[in-house]
């Protein structure tokens, strides 16, 4: 791994996101630039077990100094919102086959990661300070249902999934796997939105944003840099 690691700002005057351009679904969120980036150099422990997945190199600690930001866009709404929502110029770069391999790879284990955090822990989560939060269930059904949604935008059709139809869940997401590892041109996927670089980020991202919230809502007190 170079030393300093690729790093995109999607910024609005209320939420910033720092998103890794190498490694899909390592994104972290803050008020502004500069506190993005320290959640996202505090996160690099959570996101080394995805990396290992696919055998990479990845940094076993990472300051804020080692991130170098390659690109800058303006958000929207949906930044506002909570999520890393518009593909950056770095996202239309074309791939070769190894590199939709990999990504495609990163894909299947952040989806691997929520499913065994979510199956590990119980369904009464820690509240927030005001009582807020998704108890386990409702978080698998959330996560289920986002995952249809980003199947539908790869031009994939997909139907209502009950959580519990675990071969329905598989075949949608080896569905999407497949295109992922096969669009490597740079160009939207099925003639819409999203390119194969930033759906790989978008659904890594919300299955292990998720999976952590999971884990710091289980735990009697939460980790640092938690994300939204």
């Amino acid at each position: 791994m170079p030393n300093s690691i690729a790093v995109t700002i999607e910024h609005t005057p209320k939420r910033t996101f720092a998103s890794a351009v190498d490694w899909p679904g390592w994104s972290r969120s803050g008020k502004d630039a500069a506190l993005a980036l320290e959640a996202l150099a505090a996160y690099a422990p959570r996101y080394a077990p995805i990396a290992a997945a696919e055998r990479r190199r990845f940094p076993a600690a990472v300051g804020v100094e080692d991130l170098e930001v390659a690109e800058r866009i303006e958000g929207s709404s949906g930044t506002e919102f909570g999520v890393p929502s518009k593909p950056t110029e770095h996202d239309r770069a074309a791939m070769d086959a190894d590199e939709a391999v990999r990504r495609a790879g990163l894909v299947e284990a952040a989806w691997a990661f929520f499913d065994r955090t979510a199956a590990a822990a119980p369904e009464e989560l820690r509240k927030g300070p005001r009582g807020g939060g998704r108890n386990t269930s409702k978080i698998i059904r959330h996560v289920l249902e986002a995952d249809r949604a980003y199947a539908n935008q790869m031009g994939i059709k997909q139907g209502d999934i009950e959580p519990d139809d675990h071969s329905a869940i598989l075949a949608m997401r080896v569905g999407m796997l497949e295109v992922l590892r096969g669009a490597r041109g740079g160009e939207p996927i099925a003639g819409r939105r999203w390119t194969a670089r930033y759906a790989a980020h978008r659904i890594a991202w919300h299955a292990l944003d998720h999976a952590w919230e999971i884990e710091d809502r289980r735990d009697a007190e939460p980790s640092q840099g938690k994300g939204t």
